[in-house]
């Protein structure tokens, strides 16, 4: 008999800590890079990529459900990054099914960025500030502001 309530008691203890674990309000989900090896902006729905080109200009891709590159429809946006006392104003054009920036990245491997996404002409533009750090991951092989790595999650 005691076996038996030891082993419920258990039983019950292990089963409260999924619903504890729930409870602190955190959910981590492993991070991704685009199908291009960018960081996914999840602010906006449809999801896209950005991605830094060799030229340094600024590549946004939108993606499908299965995260893949899917057709431009009419989104739009603009950014502004650098340096707060000269910034950089980007503006976009289409480039096959993508947006890319007409201005190139100011120098320096850590650039402050926001983009005003607009899903479509009538939508009101969501803003997304990234730390655009250009520097290279070891671990993941990619420029770490789209690393995937464990250790560099937040």
């Amino acid at each position: 008999m005691k076996t038996k309530l030891q082993s419920l008691l258990a039983v019950a203890a292990l089963a409260l800590i999924p619903a504890a674990h729930a409870a602190d309000g955190h959910v981590h989900v492993k991070k991704v890079a685009g199908p291009n090896g960018g960081l996914v902006i999840t602010a906006v729905e449809p999801h896209c990529e950005l991605l830094v080109t060799p030229e340094r200009k600024l590549k946004i891709t939108f993606l499908g459900d299965d995260g893949k590159p899917a057709a431009l429809k009419e989104q739009s946006l603009t950014g502004t990054g650098g340096d707060r006392s000269k910034p950089t104003k980007f503006t976009f054009t289409r480039v096959g099914e993508s947006l890319v920036s007409a201005q190139v990245l100011p120098a320096g491997d850590s650039i402050p960025l926001i983009l005003q996404i607009k899903t479509s002409p009538d939508a009101k533009p969501v803003s997304k500030r990234i730390a655009l750090n250009l520097g290279h991951c070891p671990g993941c092989n990619l420029a770490e502001y789209a690393c995937t790595c464990d250790a560099h999650q937040h």
